[in-house]
């Protein structure tokens, strides 16, 4: 079932990749995404058919930050501290496995959600637990038809399976 209010006005905010495990992430304007690797230049993509591609929501990184404590005030982090290839804003993310999400030319279909690793932690305390609720920490995805993207991309949710909750470990 297609949620119509999801599918208008997402857009592709951020793209990146990281080279190797560990490497810092290199933000790009734009990437070649394909099925066999995901997105060109990410080590992961490669490795693991289900996790060729990670989608993290602006709304669900902000409302993560916002739960953290933090003495002087508000969090303030780059996304790309939780790693994930793409960042998008004005779409909620499906919360299924077998949701489908076009990002511009490519198609990608949810897996399962990404479970926030204990790095997480290194780059924030509390930053692991924060990601839990909700699918915060974003979708991993295989995909399904790949090519060219860019930031500004359209997004939009084209097959959402019902929801369902997902107790995470921590």
């Amino acid at each position: 079932m297609i949620d119509p209010a999801a599918t208008i006005g997402g857009r592709l905010t951020g793209i990146a990749r990281r080279p190797r495990r560990r490497a810092p992430m290199e933000e790009l304007a734009s990437g070649e995404v394909s099925v066999d690797g995901g997105l060109a230049g990410d080590h992961k993509g490669l490795k693991f058919p289900r996790r060729r591609i990670t989608v993290l929501a602006i709304e669900d990184w902000e409302a993560a930050l916002s739960d953290l404590p933090d003495r002087g005030g508000s969090v303030s982090l780059s996304w790309t501290a939780r790693r994930a290839n793409l960042l998008v804003a004005g779409l909620r993310l499906p919360r299924a496995a077998g949701a489908r999400i076009r990002v511009g030319a490519v198609l990608i279909e949810v897996t399962c959600p990404t479970q926030p690793c204990s790095r997480m932690n290194e780059v924030h305390p509390g930053l692991l637990a924060a990601l839990h609720p909700d699918w915060r920490g974003g979708v991993t995805c295989a995909v399904l038809e790949g090519g060219r993207i860019a930031i500004g991309d359209s997004v939009a949710v084209v097959l959402a399976p019902p929801e369902r909750r997902v107790r995470l470990p921590g």
